[in-house]
């Protein structure tokens, strides 16, 4: 991977495992959408990306160096040798074809806070509906960074809203757990950053004693906001495909079950 400045550009060469379309779409963030020319735009930690691929190269236009740095290079998870895990994971015959033919899935490093919110919004939910919800949260009590793109709202701000304020968004009953977490993360009774230090386990256990928050929010939680890469979140689809692993899941999914769950839960939802 070779990093490019050109003019407000970054220019990424080399990123061959990265599917814009099956990672900004699959579920696990709910801010982007496809521009006309096949690109995609979204708002992550208060700053807006439009993001682009050709062949191996990654364009992020209208950028800076301080920005790719401090947010998208963790967020889209350059880093990591995705072209290594997704082997490891094809070690197990039944998720290798599932991998050739949905290659590109990765795992965003989304704000802790923005995803644990979208997540206890997304409850009994479907994707266009909690992708409504938050837009509206956004416009109403975000900030605008760009024309029609507003910020994820802070703690502070969503905890002088009521409940009444939360179900006008188009909530329905998670109004009240989003109302509680505001103000006990707001003042200080949850730490979302002492969270992400724990271990997995532990982790699972404090976003359980959240109100509101059962397993699956707690798992997408920790997966997609918390940086553990091996939570395992389980939801009908899901279920569906543990029953082709009787015995549990396979030794090559060790610390990247998230990852692989991803791959599994794309094929379910177009295969089951």
């Amino acid at each position: 991977m070779n990093i490019e400045y050109k003019n407000n550009d970054i220019i990424i060469t080399g990123v061959k495992c990265l599917d814009l379309e099956l990672t900004l779409d699959c579920g696990q963030a709910f801010r982007w959408s496809k521009q006309a020319d096949g690109s995609w735009s979204g708002v992550a930690s208060g700053v807006f990306l439009n993001v682009s691929k050709s062949g191996d190269n990654v364009i992020l236009k209208n950028t800076s160096k301080e920005n790719f740095e401090n947010i998208w290079r963790n967020y889209f998870d350059f880093d990591k040798d995705y072209e290594k895990i997704c082997d490891t994971l094809k070690q197990d015959k039944l998720i290798a074809p599932t991998v050739d033919e949905y290659y590109g899935i990765r795992i965003l490093n989304q704000d802790c806070w923005e995803a644990l919110c979208s997540f206890v919004i997304s409850q009994q939910n479907n994707i266009k509906r909690i992708k409504g919800i938050i837009e509206r949260l956004c416009r109403t009590y975000g900030d605008e960074v760009c024309d029609g793109y507003y910020s994820f709202p802070s703690a502070q701000r969503l905890s002088a809203l009521t409940v009444e304020e939360f179900e006008a968004l188009g909530t329905g009953y998670r109004a009240k757990y989003l109302e509680r977490l505001a103000k006990d993360v707001a003042s200080g009774k949850i730490d979302l950053e002492k969270i992400k230090s724990l271990s997995l386990d532990d982790a699972r256990k404090e976003l359980l004693n959240i109100f509101g928050v059962g397993i699956k929010v707690a798992n997408c939680a920790l997966l997609f906001g918390f940086g553990f890469y091996d939570a395992f979140p389980v939801d009908v689809w899901m279920k569906r495909v543990m029953a082709y692993y009787p015995d549990g899941l396979p030794e090559c999914f060790d610390g990247i079950g998230g990852i692989a769950q991803q791959y599994l839960f794309h094929w379910a939802r177009n295969n089951l």
